[in-house]
């Protein structure tokens, strides 16, 4: 009978997304993930076959929880509030390992490979826009935003403009926090 691992598999990917975050995928080894998650090389292919195969979990477990916190978000203040608040969110990086997107900076650093990482991190990229757009359509729908104005092209905008935001956050010469309102100030002008 197989033994029962000795780790929990959810704080593993965690991890990993923490740190591939930072480094990227290229900026970190098969040693580093080792070391990071305190497994053996073994244990490593036993729990996720690939360092790809992890990556691959880490970005989704990025996508997901980004889309559930701002769902939450939109639950707790309603759709237009939610979408004025994220940006501030960004711009404070509160226990974020980086500030700028991982799966912005996955896209960046591995389609030119043609790399199937790319394509996932394209499909998450395509998912947080498909929800700012719903967010978009409910403040529509509850007269927060005029009635004329496209909720996908809002929402591209939007996702430009945050994953720009984003970027301009890992620099210290910038007051990121005055952009993120900035930002908010704009969904008010809709």
């Amino acid at each position: 009978m197989p033994r029962k691992p000795e780790y929990d598999r959810d704080d593993l990917i965690l991890r990993a997304r923490d740190l591939f975050w930072r480094q990227g995928w290229a900026g970190t080894s098969l040693k580093d993930l080792e070391r990071e998650l305190k497994l053996k090389p073994g244990s490593f292919y036993a729990a996720f076959g690939s360092k790809d195969a992890l990556y691959a979990l880490a970005l989704q477990r990025y996508a997901a929880d980004g889309v559930a916190r701002l769902r939450k978000l939109a639950d707790e203040l309603g759709p237009k509030a939610a979408l004025q608040t994220q940006p501030r969110l960004v711009a404070e990086g509160a226990g974020m390992p980086a500030r700028a997107c991982m799966l912005a900076k996955t896209y960046a650093e591995l389609q030119a490979k043609d790399h199937d990482l790319a394509e996932k991190a394209d499909a998450h990229l395509a998912e947080m826009r498909a929800c700012f757009s719903a967010l978009f359509r409910r403040a529509q729908e509850a007269g927060e935003i005029g009635r004329p104005h496209d909720p996908d092209r809002l929402a591209a905008r939007y996702q430009s403009d945050l994953l720009g935001l984003r970027l301009t956050a890992e620099r210290n010469d910038v007051d990121a926090l005055a952009i993120a309102e900035d930002i908010a100030a704009d969904i008010d002008r809709l």
